[in-house]
């Protein structure tokens, strides 16, 4: 999804994509089309009131043709009014409509890819996607399309009557056609490459804004505000400069048009004020012509305009287009396998290699055999970087090993969809991850249909209704993005609230409780504890309080199980582990 490698825009025929996506709404089409189709017929007849209103009002000196001339051409004004009304309305509403649709069915399709997309694209430039770019759509869908569409029919309409009304004056007024095409070939090239290019600018301005504003804690403790604000404004600032060249290119298309076709209708007035003059045509014959020509010169005027925000939509369309074509890594098996009502959550890691995709050179692990006994706890302890949250990743198949394969009661986790799965996981990440919205959403984030006592008693085992009362609207207080209002400590034992609630056979468990005080420690503790019974659980483990706790400890080094055992067999048979202990546990130790 880089800007490098992106494709341009050859042409407007990508909007087409989007036809999928008008089909539900046809009657609104439909009436929209024939209230476009009344409105230009009713504008093209009022050159007819016009040619009537001087030959047969002032020409004849008649006052009652006169009369009859303004009321005609009031009512056409009224008919006008009401279709314009209507076409506008449905139109606008196909707009919005259209582009709610693309919205949620990029994000639906975006929130099931694997992981390593979001490591390849940034977070902040699809967020543009889905938002600038379907805003633009809207712009297009709703406004710019029903408005190249009415003028090409004026264009049409305009030029039938031209015909029909003087045949050397039209052939004057074709004359300078090819000089108007010329500019909006010549330039629309341009405005087409120059409007990708002002997406893309625009799409890493909220990039930065969105990773700053994310990060806005670290931005200010090192107090890196003047230089994020620099960095910030040269970003815009090169926006600034693409748009610039986009809007030179399409104003001196526009004024190239303009300038043309003033010119072709001067030299048509001069021609058919003659034939006026030496009596070939009427007074009203040359008005009509000339509302006809101003008709068909605005129409090109309006659909030169309208050509840029086409373009600007045609790149926006293929830019949606590349995530809605985007294909997950990870997918459901053709013909899936359910685990079996007792299954009793055996996890076996066999011969198993994985390098990460942007890391193909290192694999993450390697040749890695392991058993977790069913209901049992097993504790990984590694230097950083071994290989212990990849496992994690692994279990919940966020990526799938090049190699061997990882089982739950003996079958591949690749043969379950992922619902399957992941509802059989209870997962507590070491930096606790809660979403804007209530304390009791958070908690029954894993099982939104979870009954409230379901909820409240999920709370008293993980030690939330501790702090429950402290908060002002209790469990509908709004925590804020990202949990801000809330403490780490307190975050986490939400996080731990809602694995208990979820209920899982298998709990992955990463330092659940470092982000906690010795008082929540301990209370937190006692909930893992009772929690963990009858499942099979897998930790990454800091602490020698856990550790002991545990089954079996797994010493990771380098994606390989260096050894196996408790934590006195350890000490004696791993100098690694020994190493690891004393500088990870002295304080515990002592």
């Amino acid at each position: 999804m880089q800007t490098a490698n992106r494709p341009t825009s050859k042409n407007l025929r990508v909007l087409t994509k989007t036809l999928a996506y008008l089909r539900p709404y046809r009657f609104q089409l439909t009436v929209s089309s024939a209230a476009l189709l009344f409105t230009t017929a009713v504008t093209l007849s009022l050159g007819q009131g016009l040619k009537h209103l001087v030959d047969a009002g002032f020409s004849a000196r008649s006052q009652e043709q006169l009369t009859l001339s303004l009321f005609v051409i009031i009512f056409i004004g009224l008919l006008l009014a009401g279709g314009t009304y209507l076409r506008h309305y449905l139109v606008s509403w196909i707009g919005e409509r259209v582009s709610s649709d693309i919205r949620k069915d990029v994000f639906a399709h975006v929130v099931d890819l694997h992981p390593h997309f979001f490591e390849t694209n940034s977070p902040g430039e699809i967020q543009s996607r889905i938002t600038t770019d379907t805003t633009l759509l809207q712009t297009v869908i709703g406004s710019s399309a029903s408005i190249a569409l009415r003028n090409f029919l004026l264009f049409l309409g305009g030029m039938i009557f031209l015909f029909i009304t003087n045949v050397k004056l039209t052939a004057i007024v074709l004359l300078s056609v090819p000089f108007v095409l010329f500019p909006i070939l010549f330039y629309g090239r341009r405005v087409r490459k120059l409007s990708r290019d002002t997406q893309d600018k625009i799409a890493n301005v909220g990039s930065y804004v969105s990773e700053s504003l994310y990060n806005i804690k670290i931005v200010q403790s090192f107090f890196h505000q003047e230089i994020d604000k620099q960095k910030f404004g040269e970003t815009v600032e090169d926006a600034f400069s693409v748009s610039v060249l986009r809007i030179k290119q399409r104003s001196a298309l526009i004024a190239s048009v303009i300038l043309l076709i003033l010119a072709g209708i001067s030299f048509m007035l001069w021609v058919g004020g003659i034939d006026v003059l030496e009596g070939k045509i009427t007074g009203g014959e040359l008005i009509a012509f000339s509302f006809y020509a101003i008709m068909v010169a605005n129409s090109v005027g309006a659909i030169s305009e309208v050509i840029g925000d086409l373009q600007r939509a045609a790149g926006a369309t293929e830019r949606l287009m590349e995530l809605l074509n985007s294909q997950s890594n990870i997918t459901n098996p053709l013909s899936p396998i359910s685990l079996p009502i007792s299954s009793k959550g055996e996890i076996r890691f066999e011969n198993l290699s994985f390098h990460y995709p942007s890391r193909p050179e290192r694999n993450a692990i390697d040749r890695f055999d392991l058993i977790l006994p069913s209901q049992k706890t097993t504790a990984l302890i590694g230097p950083s970087g071994g290989g212990k949250s990849t496992l994690f990743e692994l279990i919940l198949r966020f990526y799938d090993p090049q190699s061997g394969k990882i089982t739950i009661d003996e079958i591949d986790i690749r043969s379950l969809t992922l619902k399957e799965l992941r509802s059989q996981i209870g997962f507590v990440p070491q930096q606790p991850v809660l979403f804007t919205g209530t304390l009791r959403e958070n908690i029954a984030y894993g099982k939104p249909d979870a009954s409230f006592e379901e909820i409240e008693k999920a709370a008293e085992q993980a030690y939330v209704t501790e702090f429950l009362n402290h908060l002002k609207d209790g469990w509908d207080t709004d925590l804020g993005h990202l949990g801000t209002r809330l403490s780490g400590g307190q975050k986490q034992r939400i996080a731990i609230a809602r694995a208990i609630l979820r209920n899982p056979k298998i709990l992955l468990l990463d330092e659940a409780t470092s982000a906690l005080d010795s008082e929540s420690e301990r209370m937190v503790q006692k909930a893992l504890d009772h929690l963990m019974q009858g499942r099979t659980t897998l930790m990454i483990a800091h602490r020698l309080a856990t550790i002991i706790r545990s089954d079996q400890i797994v010493v990771v080094h380098q994606g390989s199980i260096d050894s196996i055992g408790t934590h006195e067999e350890l000490l004696k048979k791993s100098d690694l582990y020994s190493r690891l202990a004393k500088l990870q546990f002295q304080t515990e130790l002592v």
